[in-house]
């Protein structure tokens, strides 16, 4: 057996495990997995039991964070960004940068970090891929109040990776630049393509070939996302971006939502790949590194909730109070971004072990705490299950 088999073995139990035990549950009891699966590679990680060794794992965490940006991607309709809702989300994320870069300029002259650029946009991020299973759990991914969620957690996405692309390269900025214009026009083409095709041979054989055992427009995805990644990574910049913009390509090759292939990306993603993400999360978290000054992490979350779910609040002021509450502690949900983010700041020596640590801290107990409080806001008394018509927006 290869080395680390044992490990992958114990990873893909705990995977298996965890949501047949949620479901033995009482409703009230549930957690969101994402939050079992971190805690469950926290506990069994190097920092708890130490059964599971990180390394053999990260390969496939990888492509569990690819599935995770490309179904986020996919569920963003470009027409929503440049919307009413669109609009009113990119103003609130503006704000949060302008908060983002001035809570990052303290700590520079602090002497925390070496450069603010990466602390400065860790702090606007979303985890909109992290808030989908949870979304779709609960039966909020359709609805108005799930159009405001998806419009602040897409923008929470697409820019920070957008701005990640542009000033945290090991390029010079102009190179930087020019080749994120090239990835921007590669993306544009194969938008193109999708046009000229409908309707011809290959289009015509992926349409029909898709349900047989060949599955090829599965595959045509697959190999879209490992081209992107790849692509990105090579140019210098992080593959989430090419995740993302595989996600939002597919939605357009589609023609919008096509729930055969959604069936099946679902099945591939959240059945195999994305669980791997979330507990190979737990398992690199550097507890002892948060345990040697934990008020890091306290004020980590702090500027989370305030520079992501401030603005939040002052945009949607007109919503009641509970629901303007809840969707800010969505949108202050953020995990894999920092993850990435910090990893930069690591390998720039721009942000210190400590701060790195206590940002995917912080970011882990978003994604523990936010959801289920802002589920808690929104469910009105006496139901268990929340549904789109239970959350209805009033006009803001």
């Amino acid at each position: 057996m290869p080395p680390g088999f044992r490990s992958l073995a114990l990873v893909a139990v705990l995977a298996a495990v965890v949501p047949v035990l949620l479901d033995l549950l009482p409703a009230r009891l549930r957690l969101p997995q994402v939050v079992v699966l971190l805690l469950g590679g926290v506990a069994l990680g190097p920092y708890g039991l130490h059964v599971i060794d990180p390394a053999p794992v990260q390969l496939f965490s990888s492509v569990g964070l690819g599935f995770l940006f490309l179904l986020a991607g996919y569920e963003v309709d470009p027409a929503l960004l440049g919307s009413r809702e669109g609009r009113r989300a990119a103003t609130a994320w503006v704000i949060s940068l302008v908060l983002g870069v001035a809570v990052a300029l303290t700590a520079l002259s602090a002497h925390v970090v070496g450069a603010f650029g990466a602390l400065a946009i860790a702090l606007t991020t979303t985890a909109l891929g992290t808030l989908l299973p949870i979304l779709r759990d609960n039966d909020l991914l359709t609805g108005p109040f799930a159009l405001t969620v998806v419009a602040n957690g897409a923008v929470g996405e697409l820019a920070p990776i957008l701005a990640m692309a542009v000033f945290l390269g090991a390029h010079l900025p102009r190179r930087q630049l020019a080749e994120l214009v090239a990835f921007a026009l590669l993306a544009g083409l194969l938008v193109v393509a999708q046009r000229r095709l409908a309707g011809g041979r290959l289009h015509t054989i992926l349409r029909q070939r898709s349900e047989a055992t060949s599955q090829a427009a599965l595959r045509v995805v697959v190999a879209l996302l490992f081209v992107l990644l790849t692509l990105t990574a090579d140019l210098g910049f992080d593959a989430v971006l090419g995740a993302f913009a595989a996600g939002m390509v597919v939605r357009v090759w589609v023609g919008g939502h096509h729930t055969a292939l959604e069936d099946k990306l679902d099945a591939v993603g959240f059945g195999v790949f994305i669980p791997v993400f979330f507990i190979y999360s737990g398992l690199t978290l550097d507890v002892p590194a948060i345990e040697k000054d934990p008020t890091v992490l306290v004020v980590c979350l702090a500027a989370l909730v305030v520079v992501r779910g401030g603005p939040v609040m002052v945009i949607y002021r007109r919503l009641p109070a509970r629901r303007r509450l809840a969707l800010a502690l969505l949108s202050a949900t953020a995990l894999p971004l920092l993850v990435a983010l910090t990893q930069i700041g690591l390998d720039t020596h721009t942000m210190t072990p400590t701060l790195a640590a206590s940002l995917v801290g912080a970011g882990a107990l978003t994604v523990l705490a936010f959801p289920m409080t802002a589920l808690a806001l929104l469910r009105p008394p006496g139901v268990q299950r929340l549904g789109p018509a239970d959350v209805p927006v009033a006009s803001s």
